[in-house]
């Protein structure tokens, strides 16, 4: 008698009929499934025509797609093979095994669905009573673009102008101040003046146009300087999150600063949410007089240092005028005295816990370091695709 089990893997028959036997009922497969089937699919199926070939049905690529970033599968060939490996996704599939074609096309494709589908999941969300917006953090973050830095000017071609120039101008001017060996009285002024006469005088050098650098392959993207003066060839995601952390609002730009983001985000939020914050938390990137003003004067509390109250609150000296340059926007003063109470700190400190997490595992754990698509309207569909990932792995915890 042997003490081992059964051992045959060339069996006929490897599968339980039940996939959650195999899972679990409490798989986060399962949620994905169930909240994808509760989401109003017709941004999706509007965008098709009545023409064409038999297409897989939006559903299941969501769910594919979600499941995928869930788990930091972002390039399609990946998940077209982990879609034929994983039970999970085999279920997700309905035993179908759709391409990296099929597969990429729908994610370029339907930027608008995803909005849509992002908008319906945060309702849910907010009928369980989660993704509270009383209070809200906004960052940001630069994410690589699929692309390779160029100069779009032809930068050689140029340089060999510029130089033919400065030949032209040196030849004139040598032939300007070159002695004439016929020079004397009665002497004729030689082969020098004929030489002037025919040799075009020429024109002032023009100066270089400057030099933008930016990709051929993703002529969106930019270059973005990220923490410590590097600076990286991509996008700017921005997010907002709620108390809770859940991400209430999402977009791809190409900010190069983020003061001019912070009004917009909390127009995002406004939009998708259906209702204002009633208190913001960013950082000194965030803060301008005229964003404090704006917000404060529909109602919202702001938390955002400027440049040098940030400082001093990380350690350093204390935030006063240069000389004579003392602030007087009231703004700026009334900042400046919440910020330095007790509760102010407490308050702006909610902001690092709230907010930095969330880019911690959107980038380390989901890949979010770089896009795999091209174009600031693909871009957005990756991020609102890791962004709904990222909301049902949180509401996966929670439950």
């Amino acid at each position: 008698m042997t003490r081992f089990l059964a051992y045959s893997p060339e069996q006929v028959f490897l599968l339980p009929p039940n996939v959650k036997e195999v899972l679990g009922a409490d798989h986060l497969c399962f949620l994905v499934h169930e909240v994808v089937e509760r989401v109003e699919m017709k941004r999706f199926t509007e965008v098709y025509g009545e023409e064409g070939g038999v297409l897989y049905h939006p559903s299941l690529m969501l769910k594919v797609w979600l499941y995928g970033y869930a788990l930091g599968l972002t390039s399609a060939r990946r998940l077209e093979q982990r879609v034929r490996e994983d039970l999970a996704l085999r279920y997700l599939a309905g035993g179908a095994q759709p391409d990296f074609w099929a597969l990429n096309a729908f994610r370029r494709r339907h930027g608008r669905g995803l909005n849509d589908a992002f908008v319906q999941v945060l309702e849910m969300l907010q009928k369980l009573g989660l993704a509270r917006i009383g209070t809200v953090a906004i960052d940001s973050t630069r994410v690589k673009a699929n692309a390779s830095p160029e100069r779009m000017e032809k930068i050689e071609q140029q340089r060999g102008e510029r130089a033919g120039k400065r030949r032209q101008v040196r030849r004139w001017q040598k032939a300007c101040d070159g002695d004439d060996p016929q020079e004397g009285a009665g002497a004729s002024v030689g082969k020098a003046c004929e030489q002037l006469q025919q040799m075009e005088v020429p024109r002032q050098l023009e100066s270089l146009p400057k030099v933008v650098k930016r990709s051929r392959t993703d002529p969106d993207s930019r270059f973005l300087r990220e923490r410590g003066g590097r600076f990286v060839l991509g996008y700017t995601g921005e997010i907002a999150v709620s108390e809770d952390h859940f991400i209430v609002a999402a977009r791809v730009t190409q900010n190069a600063h983020d003061v001019h983001a912070l009004v917009p985000m909390v127009d995002e939020v406004e939009r998708v949410c259906r209702r204002l914050p009633q208190r913001v938390l960013a950082d000194s990137g965030f803060y301008s007089n005229q964003n404090v003003a704006q917000l404060s004067a529909r109602g919202m509390e702001v938390y955002a240092p400027d440049p040098n109250l940030a400082h001093e609150l990380n350690g350093g000296p204390p935030a006063t005028g240069l000389g004579r340059m003392q602030p007087s926007d009231p703004h700026l003063l009334a900042m400046r005295q919440k910020l330095r109470t007790p509760a102010g700190q407490q308050r702006y400190r909610q902001r690092k816990t709230i907010v930095e997490p969330v880019f911690g595992v959107l980038k380390e754990q989901r890949g979010m370091r770089k896009f795999r698509l091209r174009g600031i309207e693909k871009v957005n569909n990756e991020w609102m695709l890791a962004v709904l990932a990222f909301n049902l792995g949180r509401l996966y915890v929670r439950t």
